[in-house]
């Protein structure tokens, strides 16, 4: 049976493995988010993957041979527990399909955000407040440069790292 499941690809190379899997006509799934970089001729805007290294692809494996999409170029494996792929919930990816939709028709992902208004500090438990994390929880990791921040959470079992601007995460009051 068809189900989505998460693909892991060799660094910066998630839009290769997505042109490859393309040509074997398998569907896949990249979110992208807005960025924001500081240029020598002032701000420069684009996008960029969500889940760097990671994209979602939507195949029935008795039809479709593992095997054949480890070999795609840019491929790395397909992430799963032990010797099983674990297939991901279709409302997960709806989800995020629809936050990125509804982010594309604003002026960009996480702009036009307030600061934070409280000092987060390592292992203080958040709340993201908007962007295409909105309502998920994690752990503040640590600041880093242009008002951003690193922050843990748990997707498919596993715990993983992303950075994100500091002002769309809330501290969870305990």
């Amino acid at each position: 049976m068809k189900a989505w499941y998460l693909l892991y690809c060799k660094a910066r190379e998630e839009q290769r493995a997505q042109q490859n899997l393309a040509l074997q006509e398998l569907e896949t799934y990249l979110p992208m988010m807005t960025c924001q970089k500081r240029t020598k001729g002032g701000l420069r805007v684009s996008k960029a993957p969500l889940f760097p290294s990671y994209i979602f692809i939507h195949f029935d494996p008795l039809q479709t041979s593992v095997g054949r999409i480890h070999s795609t170029r840019g491929v790395v494996r397909l992430v799963g527990c032990k010797e099983d792929i674990t297939p991901i919930d279709d409302r997960i990816i709806h989800g995020l399909k629809l936050r990125e939709l509804s982010l594309s028709t604003t002026e960009g992902a996480f702009s036009g955000l307030e600061p934070i208004e409280v000092e987060l500090k390592s292992g203080d438990r958040i709340r993201f407040s908007e962007g295409p994390f909105a309502e998920l929880e994690g752990i503040f990791e640590e600041q880093c440069a242009n008002k951003r921040c690193f922050v843990l959470f748990d997707i498919l079992g596993q715990q993983k790292k992303v950075a994100v601007p500091q002002s769309s995460v809330k501290r969870i009051c305990e």
